[in-house]
């Protein structure tokens, strides 16, 4: 119990730290509000259990390996999520239409971002990094490997609805208070596009190798 605690406040910390999963969690609920900031929040869930089965794989190890596959990566998230900064810019007059993020499609919007969840690099290295470092071969019959597995990626999906559903709930408010205001709606989006790209140049500045 004390190594699960232990991988819960590191695992935790990595989600509540601001980045791109919660930049697109931020936009998809200020553009199309609370359901679409939910359907997001799911899609980043079930972007972290593809990174936990591909942990288990062992793609982490070779985007270790190759870093050339890892600045690939990086450069390709990086990208997507710099997109979607722009069209919010130039949709800056009409935050209620913006097609960038959801299109009025909630399953859209939830394959965004597992999208964007699956093109964050960062997340495999720490899958490769502290991960394995918590799961235990000798551990006996009642917690083989993939249950044990299966329970750290429960502890990171609790963390991540949590964090991101904490966002998405602040995120629809604030939507809600400015929905009198055009005036209003263009300057958060204009805002809210900024902080799109500006997350996006900052994880390529910080993450290149």
């Amino acid at each position: 119990m004390e190594h699960l605690w232990l991988y819960a406040i590191l695992v935790f910390g990595i989600i509540v730290l601001p980045g791109m999963d919660m930049a697109f969690v931020l936009a998809s609920t200020l553009a199309s509000g609370r359901r679409a900031g939910f359907a997001a929040v799911f899609g980043m869930v079930v972007g972290g259990f593809a990174h936990t089965v591909m942990s288990a794989l062992g793609i982490g190890i070779l985007l270790k390996l190759f870093p050339s596959i890892f600045n690939a990566m990086l450069i390709a998230g990086c990208a997507y999520v710099m997109w979607i900064g722009v069209s919010i810019l130039r949709s800056a007059g009409a935050m209620l239409k913006v097609e960038a993020i959801s299109q009025r499609n909630l399953p859209q919007t939830f394959m965004r971002a597992v999208l964007t969840c699956l093109l964050n690099p960062k997340a495999y290295l720490f899958m490769f990094a502290v991960f394995p470092q918590f799961l235990r071969p000798d551990a006996g019959p009642l917690w083989p490997l993939w249950l044990q597995a299966f329970v750290l990626f429960l502890l990171g999906a609790i963390s991540q609805i949590a964090v991101y559903g904490s966002v998405a709930l602040a995120a629809s408010r604030v939507r809600d208070w400015l929905g009198g205001s055009a005036q209003s709606q263009r300057n958060f989006a204009r805002a809210v596009g900024a902080l799109l790209i500006a997350t996006a140049c900052w994880t390529l500045w910080s993450g290149w190798v």
